[in-house]
């Protein structure tokens, strides 16, 4: 698999897919039994830990350590000088309203807390590969979109971002790219975009007004309807085309019976993509 520079690539798999293996290959903590990983077109090297910025699921905090004592600790352990780390550690921990933090022991914060800590020491020097597994477990929703709008910022600054989640609802939020893999093995890469067409089912929703559009199905029989019912002062319905009709063909033949307010193609969501991948594989192609 390839991740794009600038990209924000959602690893995505089952329990035991391989998701955090492949990670800590990519971290080189551990090795690859076969294979190889190129990053920026290099083999991997021991000189690209410093580009790399590795927020692991299991968190590693020492809890007897001050906050502000650790994260200078670690930033420096980074590549970054003293007085540099100091500089940015005090504007990310202004961003975050953390100040107060600086001289408490990790053991004295909550989980989520102690979250929002690793998260800065983890991106204080600014690596161009950002590596994030299940980076919102333990935060409530507000400090989730906190850490949500810090990727988005960072991604515009250019950083390549890859994260691994279960929560599909972050997936269809942040991330450009996907891969999808269980047991190993890859069933779909590629832009967000293009994995959810590649799914279509030529479904359709239209909210519409006059003749009941079960009567324009009778009088032009090319979709199957769905579903049918009141929305607000309109009716609103789901309906499914056949392979050969388009979109075009449909509307024509509608409006000579309804009035259309609003007409959309209903993609499925990355989250029925991920269950319909899982539990009925696709044949892969070498």
């Amino acid at each position: 698999m390839s991740i794009p520079e600038g990209a924000v690539f959602g690893l995505l798999g089952p329990n035991g897919a391989g998701k955090t293996s492949l990670i800590r290959i990519i971290n080189q903590i551990t090795a690859p039994d076969s294979g190889e990983v190129l990053f920026r077109n290099e083999h991997l090297h021991p000189k690209h830990t410093s580009l790399i910025g590795y927020l692991p699921e299991e968190r590693g905090l020492y809890k007897k350590m001050e906050v502000g004592e650790q994260a200078l600790y670690l930033a420096q352990l980074k590549g970054l000088s003293r007085s540099e780390a100091l500089k940015r550690l005090k504007t990310w921990f202004e961003r975050f309203e953390i100040k107060s933090w600086w001289t408490k022991k990790i053991e004295e914060l909550s989980k989520g807390m102690q979250q929002k800590v690793q998260f800065i020491i983890t991106v204080v020097h600014e690596p161009p590969l950002l590596i994030l597994d299940e980076p919102f477990t333990g935060f409530d929703p507000i400090n989730a979109n906190l850490i949500k709008d810090e990727l988005l910022r960072m991604k515009g600054n250019g950083t390549t971002i890859a994260l691994s989640t279960h929560r599909m609802e972050s997936v269809e939020e942040l991330c450009t790219h996907i891969a999808l893999i269980n047991k190993s093995k890859k069933l779909l890469e590629g832009p967000v975009r293009d994995v959810r067409r590649s799914f279509r089912s030529n479904l359709y929703e239209i909210e519409y007004e006059g003749t009941n559009i079960s009567l324009a199905n009778s009088l032009w029989g090319n979709f199957e309807l769905l579903s049918n019912e009141a929305h607000g002062d309109w009716m609103k319905a789901s309906i499914r085309i056949n392979d050969e009709v388009n979109t075009n063909a449909l509307l024509q033949g509608l409006i000579q019976n309804v009035t259309i307010h609003s007409f959309r193609e209903v993609l499925p969501s990355m989250n029925d993509i991920f269950i319909q991948s899982v539990t009925q594989p696709i044949t892969i192609e070498s």
